[in-house]
């Protein structure tokens, strides 16, 4: 008897997981129902039982992505600090370090996030992450450390410098004398910007 690379019942943990792992090494055209069902060992037909089509796959993908960088933003904050600079340091090189771990699953995550099709479910789970930060920068302006101003407006320069950030980091567009301290530097900006006037 062979062994299976999935405990049986678990089929679909065992399809996320390989497509995962497709989607890092070869990308997102890679992807295919009937490959990834031979790559683990079942039959071509099996997977449509869990995922209808390769859409239904990367909806689910993403799901899983956006899951995963909430608990990994959550749990920057465990012993963190109480300030906001403490705290968003935290949060900050949470984002940036499963953003350059997660690299081709991030890009998954936010196209399919936007796309017209895109099931409710994942809608929910996107918006988990950035309502974190939300709390963070609220949380922040109720203790004196965060100028006042919407939580949105405050955000979005927070947000648009950790996802560039970590998109130049995962290009290699910076010189290894900028990577080393590049997100520390960043994150210094990020806090004089929000800093009370």
């Amino acid at each position: 008897m062979t062994n299976r690379p999935y405990h049986h019942g678990d089929l679909p943990t065992a399809l996320l997981a390989r497509a995962e792992t497709t989607l890092r090494e070869k990308g997102t055209s890679a992807l295919s129902l009937r490959e990834l069902a031979r790559e683990i060992g079942v039959s071509p037909g099996a997977p449509s039982r869990h995922f209808k089509s390769k859409q239904a796959l990367l909806d689910a993908l993403a799901l899983t992505g956006f899951e995963r960088l909430a608990e990994t933003i959550a749990a920057s904050q465990e012993g963190a600090g109480e300030t906001f600079a403490d705290r968003l340091d935290a949060a900050a090189r949470a984002y940036v370090g499963f953003a350059v771990a997660n690299a081709a699953l991030l890009d998954l995550m936010f196209s399919v996030k936007h796309s017209a099709q895109a099931p409710q479910a994942l809608g929910a789970s996107a918006h988990r992450w950035s309502d974190q930060l939300l709390e963070l920068i609220g949380d922040g302006q109720r203790r004196g450390e965060v100028r006042e101003g919407p939580l949105e407006r405050i955000a979005l320069p927070i947000v648009a410098a950790l996802h560039g950030y970590a998109g130049l980091t995962v290009s290699g567009v910076l010189p290894p004398e900028a990577a080393e301290h590049g997100l520390d530097d960043m994150i210094a900006v990020i806090l004089r910007g929000s800093a009370p006037q």
